[in-house]
Formats: C-alpha cells, structure tokens, sequence
C-alpha cells in the first residue's frame, strides 16, 4: 500500500508526517463548540482527519461557532458527552480509539471561576483526570493534549516574559485548576509513560471569542458605539498587561506538538503584550475614534477626542478578588523545538474582530 507524506520544513530540517489523506487518523475533541474547539476541527478536518467530539446536552443548539460545511461534513461526528461523566469518556475512547485526543473543554472565564470555584475545579481540574484514566485503562494507543494557560503564571511583575521554566502562581480558581491539570499530565507521562504534553497558551483571541471575554466586549461595544447602538462601554482593570494572540494561528501549534517523537510541554505566545487601555484605543482607532483619557483610579474616563463624548468608563464591579497584571510569554523553545511563530500582530487581531462585529452582533463563525 502506498503511503503519502507531508512535509514540514523546521529550522532548516526536514520533517516529514504521515499524510492523512492516505491513513485516516482520528481524533477525539473535548470543548469542540468554544474557540479553540471550532478552529482545531476545520484545521484536522481539512487535514482528511476523522474527529470526534464531545457535546454537552443543552435545549439551543451550541455549534454556532463551525460552520455548517465543517458541522455537516462526512468526517466528523459528534457525541453527547462531559468531562464530568467519567464512564461516557471511557465508553467513547474504547468505541473510538482516537490516534490524538486533545483536551480543550473547561470552564474557562477567569473572572467567573471565583462565583463557581467548585465546578470550574470538577470540570478543569477533574474532568483532565478522568480523561486520562479512560485513555490509560482502556489502553488505546494515543497522544494526548492538555489545554494549559498562561493564568498558570499568575503575572507576578518581575517574572516576565514567562517560560516553561517560569514558576507557577496561580491567583484564581481557574488558575488554580488548571494547575492541577498541568502536574496530572506530567505525571501521568512519566508514570505511565503516556504521550501527554501541555500547551501553556497566552490569551488568544479571535471574533469566536465569547462575549464576556474583555477583548470581545471591547470590539463589540466599539462597533455598537460606532453604529449608535451603545453609548459606553464599562471596563475593570484597564492596566493589566496581556499577550494577545491569534487563535486560529494557535491550533495549529496544538497539532504540531503531538507531531513530535517525545511529548513535551511548551508556551505559545506573541512574546508582545500590550494593556487593555492599548487595546481598547486600537479598537477605538480602527474605527476612526481617537480615546483621551481623562481622571484616575474608577473615577477615569475614556472620551471622544473629537467631540468630547465620554466613550469608556471604569466600573469595579469588573476588578477581580486578585488581579493578574503582567503576562508576557516567551515562545522561544516552541520556535526551536516546532519552528512555530504567532504569524498574527495586535493590530491585524483588532481589526479581524472589530471588522467582524461591524458586520455581525454574535460571537459566530468568521
């Protein structure tokens, strides 16, 4: 039987990949409605993988996010499913036998995890476990990616850029739990000698990004104020300092990590960071808004520098019990190791989402 291949070029090497086309792979998608989710199945998709999936039963559909060509094509289907149901995971690992599994499903708003910490830790923490113990007691031969976060980091100043070798400070639930779902990888690698890595991803946006999360609060409220259909637009801690990516440039590097001979856990990020009062004048500037700011501390404004009209206030009802503030990634074992760069800056990032919300008022598909 002939077998096609595909090659990758990484640093000045040649890598060469069984092509998918020839020998379906299959693969196994947790959280395949949310951002992530959606752009990694149109990547394996089009790359001829078979992929299965994951939902959770809800009475609206949840699948706003793929497109209908992606929703409805040959290769994928989908399952009712949760990371809470230990003995459903194990059920579909043994049905399916996934060549890769990547684990993206969590509860994954920050500010949200201190409401509801227990469930953010079921699910985030949890959940990665179970996960694990379907693929190690049914035995099926796979790899295994575990969606890891920056928020790991907990943005202590002085301790940027953030490595793998950055110590960890998580300082919210959801960091906390993440946490706990890093180390259960790495042991579970060397206990059990599974192919598991964690890709520790910095802040990646994109106009599928949900609508509390602040980026996608700020380009939608910029494109509203813009059209007449919002007068304000609220914002918490304006100075925290983030590195923004693209997330559909970022699926691509879950693929490629469980490319490799031996699992390793690596940052992705832009190794650039910028405030959210830098995001949110970018926004504004697309637009053809310039924002002044006027007043410190909740009493600061953003206006208009044309007319004066007051376009951004403070609101601490959007401050967190604990604040991260600077996180900056360095991506620099991820481009030795995979070749791999962010291919996207901030200011082509701002204009896909605010163009998108100009046209659109969802968190759908671009």
């Amino acid at each position: 039987m002939s077998i096609g291949i595909e090659c990758i070029i990484i640093n000045n090497r040649i890598r060469v990949f069984l092509n998918k086309n020839k020998i379906k792979m299959k693969a196994f998608i947790t959280g395949v409605t949310g951002q992530d989710g959606s752009y990694l199945l149109e990547f394996l998709l089009d790359k001829g993988y078979e992929v299965h999936a994951i939902i959770r039963r809800s009475s609206v559909f949840t699948s706003k996010r793929i497109p209908k060509k992606y929703w409805n094509h040959k290769n994928f289907k989908s399952y009712h499913g949760d990371l809470t149901d230990s003995s459903n995971l194990h059920t579909l690992i043994s049905k399916i036998k996934p060549n890769e599994v990547y684990n993206l499903a969590a509860q994954s708003h920050v500010g949200v995890s201190f409401d509801v910490p227990e469930y953010t830790g079921e699910v985030d923490a949890i959940g990665t476990i179970r996960l694990l113990d379907a693929i190690r007691d049914t035995g099926v031969n796979t790899k295994f990616y575990q969606a890891s976060t920056s928020e790991l980091f907990g943005g202590i100043p002085g301790t940027e850029p953030q490595s793998e070798t950055t110590p960890f400070y998580p300082k919210s639930p959801y960091g906390a739990a993440k946490l706990y779902s890093y180390w259960v990888t790495v042991n579970y690698r060397e206990s059990y000698n599974m192919f598991a890595c964690n890709g520790i991803l910095f802040n990646h946006e994109s106009p599928r990004r949900g609508e509390t999360f602040v980026t996608k609060k700020i380009t939608q409220a910029v494109a509203k104020i813009f059209k007449g259909e919002q007068d304000v637009l609220q914002l918490g801690n304006i100075d925290a300092k983030r590195d923004w990516g693209y997330a559909k440039d970022y699926v691509e590097m879950m693929w490629l990590m469980l490319q490799q001979d031996k699992p390793e856990d690596l940052v992705v990020a832009t190794g650039k960071c910028y405030t959210i009062r830098e995001f949110t004048e970018k926004a504004f500037k697309h637009v053809g808004i310039t924002i002044s700011w006027r007043g410190e501390g909740e009493n600061e404004i953003g206006v208009d520098n044309n007319d004066g009209r007051i376009l951004v206030k403070i609101n601490s009802k959007y401050y967190r019990p604990a604040e991260v503030e600077f996180l900056l990634g360095d991506a620099t074992k991820a481009k030795k190791v995979l070749g791999w760069e962010s291919k996207t800056n901030i200011d082509e990032l701002v204009k896909i989402m605010v163009d998108y919300d100009l046209a659109h008022n969802d968190y759908g598909f671009d």
